[in-house]
């Protein structure tokens, strides 16, 4: 989901994101980020003075709904059109130095035009914030455990946890068809993507199609996050082992689905795995003039955030997964991320582009959240981890 740099009204999107939609990719997210651009200048004054620019919103995955399949065709459309930009938009601020990842190219052309300093910041807060989390999952489990990123599009996790020798036993994930066929044919078509994944095959012959792809470490599966039995079906298909502590990892995904539908993922979710983390990347504090503006944008390029209404305050993020099943519940927002992470690679990056705008960084910093829940009847002490 790009946004326009040059149009008057545009706030920074997170999606697939740190910051979401545009600003911070995914996901994995998540498949794989959202959206605002937030709009010029900052949201209380009456006269704009510097534009704020987009971020890229998220991947997500979600399907249509029968009751009105021909809007939620194009609502769909929509939400899978952000893959594309919040994955231009990680491969950019790889480019300028903020994080290494040799994998991205293969799935993403570069840029066009310079991103933000703003935007680039963002997706440096958003991978690096939820990869300490997964990190800290992997610590506690040995990695004896599984993961499902839900909403991948063109993340590569997968690959970068292989080269640090932090593989789980299996690691899914999950997308619409659509860009799971598009991925599925970057890696068949590119060794330095194929290879990793043979190279951790074992068993039987790897099994792909042009919308599955399963091996014996690493899963991608065409599915929709809005139905969680033709989901839970789909990947057992691929060997997911309900016993194996499980962490589940949603960027910008759960705001494109309706409050009732990311309910019912969480539920089954919570249900399905008896020892199990989840985390959420996604907006909070939606509900002030910076907020509006953010969902009026994004509303303009046909992006409806459906549960814009969850992200109203960290609270209301923690009480849903409480809710709906998990045992323990934190939220920060990424402001508070920015400054957990290690100071002298923040202080380095910080070097890699001058920032003029840094009261916008940190209003649109302060509009996205993470969110983790877990559930540990093996008290394996998830619930202790933090920032």
């Amino acid at each position: 989901m790009g946004t326009d740099e040059s149009a008057d009204q545009s706030l920074p999107s997170y999606g697939e994101p740190p910051c979401g939609g545009r600003p911070m990719e995914g996901g994995g997210g998540r498949a794989v980020g959202a959206v605002a651009a937030v709009a010029g200048g900052r949201a209380r004054r009456a006269a704009p003075r510097a534009r704020p620019r987009p971020f890229a919103p998220p991947m997500a995955a979600a399907a249509r709904d029968p009751l009105s399949a021909a809007g939620l065709d194009e609502a769909d459309e929509a939400v899978r059109g952000t893959c594309e930009d919040a994955s231009v938009c990680k491969r950019f601020a790889v480019s300028v130095g903020y994080w290494k990842d040799p994998y991205i190219q293969y799935f993403v052309r570069q840029a066009k035009e310079r991103k933000a300093p703003e935007i680039n910041r963002g997706y440096y807060a958003r991978v690096h914030g939820v990869s300490y989390l997964i990190k800290a999952f992997l610590k506690k489990t040995d990695c004896n455990c599984q993961i499902v990123n839900l909403g991948a599009g063109m993340d590569t996790l997968f690959w970068r946890l292989k080269d640090e020798n932090l593989l789980p036993r299996k690691y899914f994930e999950v997308d619409f068809p659509m860009i799971v066929a598009r991925k599925i044919h970057n890696i068949k078509s590119k060794p330095p993507l194929s290879k990793p994944i043979m190279e951790s095959h074992s068993g039987d012959s790897l099994l792909i199609d042009s919308h599955s792809l399963d091996s014996s470490r690493y899963s991608i599966v065409g599915a929709d996050l809005r139905f969680s039995s033709d989901l839970e079906e789909k990947l057992k298909k691929h060997n997911l082992d309900i016993h194996l502590p499980t962490l589940l990892v949603a960027e910008c995904v759960l705001v494109y689905m309706t409050p009732q539908q990311s309910a019912n993922l969480l539920k089954w979710a919570a249900s399905t795995f008896p020892v199990a983390m989840f985390i959420n990347y996604e907006q909070v504090n939606m509900t002030d003039r910076f907020g509006q503006i953010m969902i009026e944008n994004l509303q303009r390029r046909q992006c409806n955030l459906a549960g814009v209404e969850i992200c109203r305050s960290l609270d209301s993020q923690r009480e849903r997964l409480l809710l709906n099943g998990w045992e323990t519940a934190r939220a920060i927002d990424m402001m508070k991320v920015y400054s957990f992470l290690p100071q002298a690679d923040v202080k380095r990056i910080e070097g890699l582009e001058f920032l003029d705008e840094k009261e916008l960084f940190e209003q649109l910093m302060q509009h996205y959240c993470i969110c983790w829940a877990s559930k540990d009847s093996s008290n394996l002490g998830l619930a202790s981890i933090t920032f």
